[in-house]
């Protein structure tokens, strides 16, 4: 892709390695204790959606966080930046500051803070009081050819809403996009905690009510239907994930921060990293793909096109900078979106499937299995232990049914060895639903086995 001059825009640098687990989207969640990137690219097992945690490297590349700056515990300001207190001369040889990363939803208000232990949400976004109020960009604005990054804006900017309360006391926005006449697919985190009535907001400033069509919990989605449609907008289009390759040019649009039209670019800076997504014990594994394009909150739902302006990721989650309890920064150019190739077919899912599914429930049948059980990902003792406390194990799930209690060890799925937490997931997200599996776990120090129906 090239911008208006013919200049082929530089790519921004990517950081490789970040991944971790994502949690529920509530609006006020409990805190937890966030997880930092372990080697591999993986959040080592340790809080949740969004522990003992073992420590990255170093802190990753300095960027400037927007003023003011965000310090992290302990009151320190973590990089420099304008407006900050300048780095203390004398600081002793010994003295190490460790900058945490953890995975944050990104839908204003509703967004939890990710990483440590799988099921432990934690508080995050803004309040209405919060959000900054921009008018929209001019319509007038010239047009470019199609081939550009502003003719990508101007063609796909009309077919991305804003999703918002229809009581504005109500805090959160996200974003979603227009797939057909009256449909409109975003994240389950923030339909959900929006159920109790949502608008969708157009590129125009024109609102109309929606309503939950179907939800995917375990896989972040959830689709909309608008009761006033716009007839004059163009429905997007998915592309094929499986095409995409590192090096890419992506664009993404959405409602940052309330501020609707907003588009950033970028590239695709890694494929297949490995995420968990959901909540309740319906997390599933996906790989996702990793873009150093400003992702913020409030962009969750929104699409991420490529250079001809195709869907190819559903905006998710990003990686932040580990902040107080009820902090939320913004974008160090590490996002995460729901590939094309999954999103596509549990929207095709949904809509064929039923309606009427409320949050946390699903239109139709789901087509990815679940264990029902809340991982604490800063086990370290061989094997993915079941969090040990009230509520890892989903009362009537699988899991439950089997037997399996808070603090079990599983040691074994289905003949193969696990390892950690990453690949009892990676084990379940193979199988089906309705699939029955042989589990060996420890438990008092002793090993058992059972069966599970997934």
């Amino acid at each position: 892709m090239t911008d208006e001059t013919g200049t082929p825009p530089p790519e921004g640098p990517s950081r490789p390695n970040p991944a971790g687990p994502y949690g529920p989207g509530t609006g006020q969640q409990p805190a937890h204790r966030p997880g930092p990137f372990g080697p591999g690219g993986q959040v080592p097992p340790g809080a949740d959606p969004a522990g003992g945690a073992m420590q990255p490297p170093g802190p990753p590349p300095g960027s400037v966080p927007p003023a003011p700056p965000m310090p992290p515990p302990g009151g320190e300001a973590a990089m420099g930046a304008p407006g900050s207190r300048p780095p203390r001369r004398g600081m002793p040889t010994w003295a190490v500051l460790v900058v945490v990363l953890v995975v944050a939803l990104v839908s204003a208000g509703v967004g939890g803070f990710v990483g440590g232990r799988l099921g432990s949400p934690a508080a995050g976004g803004s309040s209405p009081d919060e959000e900054v109020k921009l008018n929209n960009a001019p319509s007038d604005a010239p047009s470019r050819a199609p081939d550009t990054i502003a003719g990508v804006a101007q063609r796909v900017s009309p077919s991305v809403v804003s999703i918002q309360p229809d009581d504005r006391a109500r805090g959160g926005n996200g974003s979603g996009f227009i797939i057909d006449d009256d449909h409109v697919v975003t994240n389950f985190h923030v339909a959900g905690a929006l159920e109790e009535g949502m608008e969708v907001a157009y590129s125009n400033g024109r609102t109309s009510p929606a309503d939950i069509v179907g939800t995917r919990p375990e896989s972040d989605l959830a689709v909309l239907k608008i009761r006033r449609p716009l007839r004059d907008v163009e429905p997007l289009q998915f592309g094929t994930s499986k095409d995409v390759t590192v090096g890419d040019q992506v664009i993404a649009i959405g409602a940052p921060l309330g501020l609707a039209g907003t588009v950033t670019t970028g590239i695709i800076s890694a494929k297949d990293r490995s995420v968990a997504l959901g909540e309740d014990g319906a997390r599933t594994d996906i790989k996702a793909l990793q873009t150093d394009a400003a992702i913020n909150p409030g962009n969750s739902g929104g699409p991420l096109v490529d250079e001809q302006g195709r869907v190819i990721g559903v905006n998710t989650a990003i990686a932040t900078m580990g902040g107080a309890t009820g902090e939320q920064s913004g974008s160090i150019g590490l996002g995460f979106a729901i590939p094309s190739d999954v999103a596509k077919e549990v929207v095709d899912e949904i809509i064929d499937g039923g309606s009427g599914g409320g949050a946390g429930e699903s239109g139709g049948s789901s087509s990815k299995a679940a264990l029902g059980v809340a991982l604490d990902t800063g086990y370290q003792d061989g094997g993915a232990q079941i969090a040990d406390e009230e509520g890892a194990v989903t009362p009537g799930g699988p899991a439950d049914e089997a037997g399996l209690r808070p603090g079990d060890v599983i040691t074994r799925f289905d003949g193969r060895t696990v390892t950690d937490s990453e690949t009892l997931q990676e084990l379940v997200a193979d199988k089906k639903p309705d699939d029955t599996v042989e589990i060996e776990y420890e438990r008092d120090g002793k090993s058992e086995t059972t069966e599970v129906t997934l």
